[in-house]
């Protein structure tokens, strides 16, 4: 009875010198500025994720719960041309997402002339989470228009960065023919989404981003979607 009324105060002991959470999930948006991307098409994707992180149940799900959601933003496209849009910012009210907002849909583009280094991209993000608040879940958001056609492919990147405990979801941007969307979709599937809960969403071409992005934050912001099933499952898209 002793033994075990001391193992009992070496666990609560243990558990109390555990560094509390600072957050629920850190949270990082990727936006694809590749050479595929037009001028007119990145202040469609830049202005709808400004305008999406604004929209009222957007809001809704950033600030529901206890603890805040952390949020950054980076723009990629070759295998060095990723550039930081938005660094670390704890959301605890709405005056956070207007801030972040502001930064992102003020931000100018930082390169239109590389192609689709995906696997390099998936790295940046990875790096950028391990800097990241203690957070109890983490997620990194690619959006893109393309396959990745330069540099090592997602599943290298998967094994060669830390993304132990990371759920990467994905934002398909239709602007091409029907086959076009259905490779692309496939390839994102298959290659793309990890992680227990991870999830796809498609827009209809640039004009279609805010919305799709609108839905896919609410999703990916609920409990039930920030991390649900088992390990190696994916959420159909």
């Amino acid at each position: 009875m002793v033994r075990r009324a001391a193992l009992f105060l070496l666990w609560c002991l243990a558990a109390g010198a555990a560094p509390a959470a600072e957050c629920r999930l850190a949270l990082v948006l990727a936006i694809d500025v590749s050479s595929s991307v037009d001028d007119g098409e990145d202040r469609l994707q830049r202005g709808g994720l400004a305008a999406a992180l604004i929209a009222p149940e957007v809001q809704r799900a950033f600030l529901a719960g206890n603890l805040p959601v952390a949020l950054a933003a980076y723009e990629w496209s070759g295998r060095y041309n990723q550039s930081l849009l938005l660094d670390w910012r704890l959301i605890e009210g709405p005056g956070d997402l207007l801030v972040a907002a502001e930064a992102i849909g003020l931000s100018k583009r930082s390169h239109n002339d590389f192609p689709t280094a995906m696997g390099y991209a998936l790295g940046f993000g990875a790096n950028l989470l391990r800097r990241a608040p203690a957070c109890l879940f983490r997620t990194l958001d690619m959006a893109g228009d393309g396959e990745n056609n330069e540099g090592f492919r997602p599943a290298e990147a998967y094994a060669a960065f830390p993304f132990a405990g990371v759920v990467v979801n994905g934002l398909v941007i239709n602007g091409a023919d029907f086959e076009g969307e259905v490779e692309l979709i496939e390839f994102y599937r298959s290659e793309v989404l990890r992680g227990p809960g991870a999830f796809l969403e498609v827009a209809d071409g640039f004009e279609d981003y805010e919305r799709a992005m609108r839905r896919k934050l609410e999703r990916e912001l609920s409990p039930r979607a920030i991390g649900a099933l088992p390990e190696g499952r994916r959420a159909p898209g």
